[in-house]
């Protein structure tokens, strides 16, 4: 089954997502923070942490790995549905900070992802989430709907214990595309969220049907 998690740091667009019953999770990163201007951080993750019954992932920004640890320790020490983001730096130091984290039995997701080679590089390490940027690989020039299949068929053969979120959603379709190649969990922003309920041809169904049954309402009250 296919999780959702809102890709958003803001209490309400959470609530949002519990009220249709579909937050399975919660992504943050640093510009999604920017965007809550200045909140207090560790104040609003535990407030997360307090609504979602499932994984929060909460984004390290040192440079170093030393740091790196320092920060995610920290992070992790918060609450037990803390996920610490590590990025997948291109020398080979995220890789080095995951599988350390992984060793000390703390859940990390190895983020801003765009192959399937980083992908599978970050399941070895032992991150409990691997995130392929779905748009971004696209801006790239990658083929991000391969990269999802790919890696969905190499965790359940190797029988990796990664899951596989796709985010970087900017249209209904991206969610549409992701979960039919494979996707274990989608995070979705807010504002495309709230679109995939929505089709104009439904509300007009909606509108038609409300209006027969005026009618009809009105021809019962007319009868002796």
């Amino acid at each position: 089954m296919v999780k959702i998690f809102a890709d958003t740091a803001n209490i309400d667009e959470i609530r949002t997502f519990l009220q249709w019953g579909m937050c399975d999770g919660v992504t943050t990163n640093q510009k999604i923070f920017l965007a809550e201007g200045g909140v207090d951080f560790k104040g609003r993750i535990l407030d997360i942490c307090g609504l979602v019954n499932g994984p929060v992932s909460v984004e390290t920004t040192s440079s170093n790995p030393k740091d790196l640890l320092a920060e995610a320790r920290e992070y992790a020490s918060w609450h037990p549905n803390v996920v610490v983001k590590v990025a997948m730096y291109g020398n080979g130091d995220g890789l080095a900070v995951v599988s350390r984290l992984s060793e000390e039995g703390i859940k990390t997701n190895m983020t801003c992802m765009v192959n399937f080679s980083q992908l599978f590089l970050a399941c070895k390490a032992g991150a409990r989430y691997v995130s392929l940027f779905f748009n971004r690989a696209r801006d790239a020039g990658e083929d991000p709907v391969s990269a999802i299949r790919n890696i969905s068929t190499v965790i359940k053969r190797d029988d990796f214990k990664s899951e596989l979120i796709v985010g970087s959603m900017r249209k209904t379709t991206d969610i549409e595309e992701a979960a039919v190649a494979g996707a274990h969990i989608i995070t979705i922003p807010h504002k495309v969220f709230v679109q995939l309920p929505l089709h104009s041809k439904t509300e007009e169904t909606i509108r038609e049907f409300d209006e027969a049954w005026k009618k009809f309402k009105g021809i019962q009250t007319v009868r002796p």
